[in-house]
């Protein structure tokens, strides 16, 4: 990791920023003055997945807090919460999204110099410290009752989770306790492999066969070029310059006769041309040739993956590269990444790290989440709230009001330093991104996501229209206006919401939509880049949703075949389509725009769409889990995008310190490599909880609906991810096992059908695999770029018989251990073989570039 990463972690995560900001009417001083801290006191309660916490509060100020001059404001994993049975002085109440208070109660007394306790409990078991509350700040009142100052808690800490109940989701939890001596055991299932058997490139080519003599790739051998290739070019120049620290020449005129040649021709493999290339390395130099650009500049990463692991370490004028010949292409056209940019904010940096690792390992589709219930991130010509309204957040004083409230730890002041709750990209930033995207190859895809997950969209039209309705111009203030203001539906979404569905029975809704459409396609006309998809969302309308708007009612009255409310989601995505098909645009959703509800409230299939051009992406496999068989077998090209193998942002582990939600399990980087495609049922075992999957009676893929499934998709959904080395520890080294699935050809493992056989053969598969990551690529990408911050795994450790047992999930990565309480550093005294040990051992993996992970602890009990 980055020099201090899981310090600077844990400080994101737990204690906030430690600053607080004067306020009108105060100067900050209550929030240095209160001491607060948070502790979960069990997940094994009398509820079903319950949790009991607590807040301990000390007041250290000058002034008594009272029933009534404050209230604590937080954010926390949205969970409902439920009455305590012991009455409390203080209560904590659910506000929308993950806003939460902590307010007195009458009778509530807290004098200078007086701590007091409150316990809350909820459900939804809580296991990590990135659930535990965030962004705390103190808001005084006076006696009026208005707000006289708002600042942030400067003292807060997080009471560390180490008993059974703070680290299991309660009796129903049937995943193993996190332990190192329990990491040690899993990871007896790996070794260590030579040099000679790893694996030369990730992802795998199709073919690949490599000789004994090598080839001098020097900083002086020219780079020949056909016409249409001069970006390819220039982009294997400058990779090259970064190893070398030379500048190669670029001809595009007589070929030389010896360098390295890039062109296009003629190149199919396994029967795919898009994408196809043969790369060649012998004593002519290097020679890559691919069915279009494309191609071209994916045998362009396959010659950078083949160069010593060493070049990226030290660069050098020259290398030796073993002569090679590849004969590769995609497994699957569709190779995509999500990225959430509207919960917590990345800036364009970020983006652009991110498309330069995605282009590396051949991954070429990018679904940018700039719009979401927190947070509008694409500054829009026309709609200037959108960004003003939509794109921050900060206190206010309640739900109605026209601004975007705090969430995941944001606090209350927008754009503070250290915290990502604020933030666009302007029209220009967006041009840049498109751009580079397409010199790499990457099909950026919009996402705009309705009628759901609206809410910055709603607030920031809103503010819209009381601007214009103040300024007397009703028939503006109404253009684009999103909600049905005398609707009084009550419904709570996924996340906690109340007020985040659009009207679908509003003209203005699908102005809205097109107005954005419209502008955003400008700026791909602007970029060069065509905008051919246009992804609509579509997912998660909670239930109760315009079952009492006056609009919905008289849509419904108007159409009677819509039948109930709950069937309006399928209208609004109808006339949606028709809109956007008029500009010629091809309309991907999340799995919901292809489904409808039966009577009970069941999704199943809508078969309306089939040959519309819909696309939908399927990531529900735990819950529904032969869903994306029946949709493939419907008629609909899919995506998937298995939350059980490609959702990034859930946690590698259940380690409480390791990062991320756990909502539908945990997914490390073995998940991503380890998928069945045409058999999910093959790589899918167990539920979220940790239950056996039994998949009797359900839906299996029929052979003719493989065409289909036209690629696979990773999601890195952005709750708990603070800042680029956050984002890129979440991707990396995940990214790579996606990768494999995404472009290597179909590995043999996934058509045994006996089980035994089948788990055999993917454990050698994957020790390869996890050799190359710990010995080649990991070390590479700690150079790269100036270095991603990737995760290492935390080695497996144990006593037995007082001798200290370790091992890693990574052959290839060393552990070095101190026994002094000291943190290891690569310094540290190296563990070769099991050594004995009288007392408490901290332990830590490094690679070779010196990252290194995060540390464990084992303690020798007895002598």
């Amino acid at each position: 990791m980055r020099i201090g990463f899981y310090a600077a972690l844990l400080f994101l995560v737990i204690a906030g920023t430690n600053s607080c900001r004067q306020a009108p009417g105060g100067d900050g001083a209550l929030g240095r003055q209160l001491v607060v801290s948070w502790e979960l006191v069990s997940n094994f309660t009398d509820v079903k997945d319950g949790f009991e916490a607590r807040f301990t509060i000390k007041n250290n100020s000058d002034q008594p807090l009272t029933d009534a001059n404050w209230a604590l404001f937080f954010n926390m994993a949205p969970r409902p919460i439920i009455t305590p049975k012991t009455p409390q002085l203080a209560t904590v109440r659910h506000i929308n999204g993950d806003w939460y208070t902590l307010a007195p109660n009458k009778g509530f007394s807290l004098k200078p110099g007086a701590s007091t306790e409150i316990r809350y409990e909820g459900t939804e078991a809580v296991t990590k410290l990135t659930d535990a509350p965030l962004g705390l700040y103190v808001v005084l009142y006076d006696k009026a009752g208005k707000e006289e100052s708002v600042a942030e808690i400067a003292n807060y800490t997080v009471r560390p989770f180490t008993r059974k109940e703070q680290m299991q989701r309660g009796v129903n939890d049937l995943e193993p306790q996190y332990t190192a001596e329990n990491t040690y055991r899993n990871n007896l299932s790996v070794s260590l492999l030579p040099a000679e058997q790893l694996q030369k490139i990730i992802p795998s080519p199709v073919k690949l066969s490599t000789g004994t003599q090598t080839l001098a790739l020097t900083a002086s051998m020219p780079i020949y070029a056909e016409k249409g290739l001069e970006n390819e070019a220039d982009f294997l120049k400058q990779k090259l310059k970064d190893l070398t620290g030379k500048d190669l020449s670029i001809t595009t005129g007589t070929p030389p006769k010896t360098g390295i040649f890039l062109k296009t021709g003629n190149v199919s493999v396994n029967g795919t041309a898009n994408e196809a290339y043969r790369l060649g390395i012998d004593g002519n130099g290097v020679s890559i040739t691919g069915s279009d650009a494309a191609g071209v500049f994916y045998g362009i990463q396959s010659l950078l993956a083949l160069l010593p692991t060493e070049a990226y370490r030290t660069p050098t004028a020259d290398m030796a590269v073993r002569y090679t010949q590849i004969e590769d292409a995609p497994r699957f056209p569709f190779r995509g990444l999500h990225l959430d940019v509207s919960r917590n904010f990345q800036t364009k940096e970020t983006i652009l790290r991110i498309l330069d690792v995605l282009a590396f390992y051949k991954v070429n589709h990018f679904l940018f989440y700039t719009t979401e219930d927190e947070g509008w991130r694409l500054e829009i010509d026309g709609l200037p709230e959108l960004t003003k309204v939509g794109a921050q957040r900060q206190h206010t004083s309640g739900k109605e009001t026209p601004v975007l409230h705090p969430a995941y730890g944001s606090g209350p002041k927008a754009y503070a330093e250290g915290r990502y709750g604020s933030g666009y990209y302007t029209k220009a930033d967006f041009v840049e991104i498109l751009k580079y995207a397409k010199s790499r190859h990457i099909k950026v895809i919009p996402e705009l996501n309705f009628p759901g997950h609206a809410r910055a969209a709603i607030k920031a039209m809103e503010a819209r229209y009381e601007r214009l309705m103040k300024e007397g111009k009703e028939r503006e203030a109404n253009e684009y206006r999103l909600i049905d203001p005398n609707d009084k539906s009550v419904y709570l979404s996924a996340q906690g919401y109340t007020d985040n569905v659009v009207s679908v029975g509003q003209e203005s809704t699908y102005r809205f939509y097109e107005k954005v459409v419209d502008e955003i396609a400008k700026l791909y006309k602007e970029a060069g880049v065509p905008m051919d998809v246009m992804h609509a969302g579509g997912d998660e309308v909670p239930e109760g949703a315009w079952t009492k708007s006056p609009v919905a009612a008289k849509l419904l009255k108007a159409n009677p075949t819509i039948g109930d409310p709950k069937n309006l989601q399928a209208y609004f995505f109808q006339n949606l389509l028709k809109r956007l098909k008029k500009r010629n645009l091809e309309v991907h959703g999340w799995e919901e725009v292809a489904l409808t509800k039966s009577a009970t409230g069941a999704y199943v299939p809508n078969p309306a769409f089939v040959g519309q051009k819909v696309v939908p992406y399927i990531w529900n496999n735990l819950f529904d889990p032969d869903l994306g068989n029946r949709l493939a077998n419907a008629g609909y090209p899919v995506v998937l995008c298995n939350v059980s193998n490609f959702y990034f942002d859930l946690a590698y582990n259940n380690d409480p310190r390791e990062p991320g939600l756990y909502w539908a399990g945990y997914v490390d980087t073995r998940n991503s490599w380890a998928f069945a495609p045409f058999d999910m049922f093959k790589t899918t075992y167990k539920t979220a909880m940790g239950k056996p999957l039994d998949f009797t009676g359900l839906e299996r893929m029929k052979p003719e609906a493989r065409k289909n499934i036209r690629g696979i998709e990773a999601q890195l959904w952005s709750e708990t991810v603070k800042g680029r080395d956050m984002a890129e520890y979440y991707i990396l080294p995940k990214l790579l096992g996606f990768a494999e699935s995404a472009w290597a050809p179909e590995r043999p493992w996934e058509t045994i059908e006996n089980r035994q056989a089948r788990e055999k053969a993917i454990s050698t598969g994957w020790n390869v695999f996890a050799n190359t990551l710990a010995q080649k690529d990991l070390p590479r990408l700690a150079r790269i770029n100036g270095g991603y911050a990737y995760r290492l795994p935390p080695p497996g450790a144990l006593i037995d018989k007082g001798m200290l047992r370790a091992n890693v999930e990574l052959p290839g990565l060393l552990i070095r251990y101190t026994t002094d309480g000291t943190e290891p550093t690569s310094q540290s005294t190296l563990y070769k073989n099991p050594v004995p040990i009288t007392g408490t051992v901290k332990l830590k993996s490094f690679d070779s570039a010196g990252r290194s992970s995060r540390s464990v602890i084992v303690t020798r009990t007895s002598l």
